[in-house]
């Protein structure tokens, strides 16, 4: 497995870089990157809009190419560029998001098959492990006009690529991600 901290969002709501906000005494992105390591992925990835002073020398920066189409432009970056069967990605304003959570995505990832957890119905895919194979889709969704990432996920779930996983109860402040100011408190 390989993992990609996706950091390329342009914070309108928050008003500043969230991946720098500080989170019960670390910056954001410090946490997601602890969360990853523990997992031991054969590589990190850092989807961003330019290099980041912070990017620790271990993580390999994947630059969004202009004009970024969001989250989609960094997945397919880094699913073009793995080697591994799988790859974890994490957002990086979803601090609750957890080491052992991630673990359980990890262990239902079967050959071929990644996992998308659903809250309500609703694919949460940024926090979701996808196949090398769905590279594919990623580059052809780039080449249209919708960059929403749920049809994305409805294709790949239709093709066998992706297993949904419901998320309920406590489980689901997990996916819960920090897009203004109060939001952190």
């Amino acid at each position: 497995m390989s993992a990609v901290l996706l950091a390329g969002g342009e914070s309108r709501r928050m008003g500043r870089d969230k991946a720098t906000l500080d989170w019960r005494g670390w910056p954001l992105w410090e946490w997601q990157i602890e969360k990853l390591r523990a997992l031991r992925p054969e590589k990190i990835l850092l989807s961003a809009r330019s290099d980041v002073p912070w990017r620790p020398v271990d993580v390999e920066v994947l630059l969004d190419p202009p004009p970024s189409r969001g989250p989609l432009t960094g997945l397919a970056a880094a699913l073009a560029s793995i080697e591994t069967d799988h790859l974890l990605a994490l957002a990086v304003d979803m601090p609750f998001m957890t080491t052992e959570h991630l673990r359980l995505l990890c262990s239902l990832a079967t050959e071929g098959m990644g996992v998308i957890p659903t809250i309500d119905g609703n694919a949460e895919p940024l926090g979701a492990i996808y196949p090398r194979g769905a590279r594919g889709v990623f580059q052809k969704a780039l080449q249209g006009d919708n960059f929403s990432l749920q049809p994305i996920v409805r294709k790949l779930v239709a093709l066998n690529m992706l297993r949904e996983m419901p998320v309920a109860g406590p489980a689901r402040e997990f996916y819960k991600n920090i897009n203004e100011a109060r939001d952190i408190d």
